[in-house]
């Protein structure tokens, strides 16, 4: 089967540019591997600090959303906006005040979280495998490891929510930084 000259070309320049970068992925994989150990050696700091995160987005997205809602107020959604704004407001300072209350919630949502990164790792590394074909199975073991994880989160609710968040994202960026480090090792093979 024959690619379209503008694909090829694409996949080419793709190629050539993760050769050139192998370092930077490297590094970023070692980073998240280092993270990773130190989440799964505390899960429960960890689990409260993603909900503290969390919060903070929501928070400061939610008030940049009201200062924009109220500087384009002549715009049609007005009202729809302003509650908009007003919800990640609130979910934010929930989170922020009940962190240990608020994971409950957020371990559900980590759950589907890594559903959704697991189907997108396996992609991505399914593109992948014609260009990196000793390394891409790395990538789709990341991702079908990010589906058990999601599976593990969710059936296991609500006991997971105490230390789930913390462990699973750890064991996540182990595994990922392992990918990021083979894929790294592969195109520098190449190189």
């Amino acid at each position: 089967m024959t690619m379209p000259p503008n694909l090829a070309e694409l996949q080419s320049k793709m190629s050539d540019a993760v050769r050139a970068h192998w370092k930077a992925f490297l590094i970023e994989g070692i980073v998240l591997v280092i993270l990773g150990f130190a989440a799964m050696i505390v899960p429960q700091v960890a689990s409260i600090a993603v909900t503290v995160m969390l919060g903070w987005m929501f928070f400061i997205s939610g008030v940049a959303a009201l200062l924009m809602t109220f500087w384009a107020r002549q715009t049609p959604g007005f009202i729809w906006s302003l509650i908009s704004a007003i919800l990640g407001i609130g979910a934010g300072i929930i989170l922020l005040t009940r962190p240990a209350e608020s994971t409950l919630t957020l371990t559900f949502v980590v759950g589907v979280y890594f559903l959704a990164e697991g189907v997108a790792t396996i992609m991505y590394a399914l593109q992948h495998r014609k260009e990196l074909s000793e390394r891409w199975s790395w990538m789709a073991f990341s991702g079908l490891m990010d589906i058990v994880i999601a599976f593990i989160i969710i059936s296991g609710l609500p006991g997971t929510a105490a230390w789930a968040i913390g462990l699973m994202v750890g064991i996540n960026l182990v595994i990922g930084g392992a990918s990021l480090i083979g894929l790294a090792m592969a195109a520098r093979n190449k190189a």
